[in-house]
């Protein structure tokens, strides 16, 4: 079974553009991959721009070798629109890291600030916490 997640960037405006993600969204896992491997803006941004993804993972790009959603690198985000062919899902737009909180964001929603740093939502609680290494942080 999935553990559901979307992952977003706070823009400078202060909305949150944000992207699916289907499999293992909990902050052990995905949280845990977005602290440690995507700590720095632009590589956020860039794993925006691939829209919803199946799996996430260490790097966003294939460094040698063939890499598709039924044979991909090992350590390579699995997209489904680059990877599978299917339509690019872009980036949903949220008012604010609130509306985002309070919207339909699958089991976990994370959101990489203004600050540059990453925020989970809980979906059985419905509250913003800071994560550390995959260990959730009350706020």
């Amino acid at each position: 079974m999935a553990t559901r997640s979307r992952i977003g960037i706070e823009n400078e405006d202060g909305t949150v553009s944000s992207v699916y993600c289907h499999w293992d969204g909990y902050p052990s896992h995905n949280g845990d991959l977005l602290v440690k491997h995507y700590s720095d803006r632009e590589n956020v941004e860039a794993l925006i721009s691939l829209g919803a993804i199946s799996s996430l993972r260490k790097n966003i790009v294939n460094t040698s070798g063939t890499h598709s959603f039924e044979s991909p690198q090992e350590d390579v985000t699995i997209a489904y629109h680059r990877d599978r062919g299917e339509a690019l899902q872009e980036a949903r737009i949220d008012e604010s890291i609130e509306a985002y909180a309070k919207s339909d964001y699958e089991e976990y929603g994370y959101v990489f600030t203004r600050d540059n740093e990453w925020k989970v939502v809980d979906g059985t609680i419905k509250s913003v916490a800071d994560i550390l290494n995959g260990v959730e942080k009350d706020v």
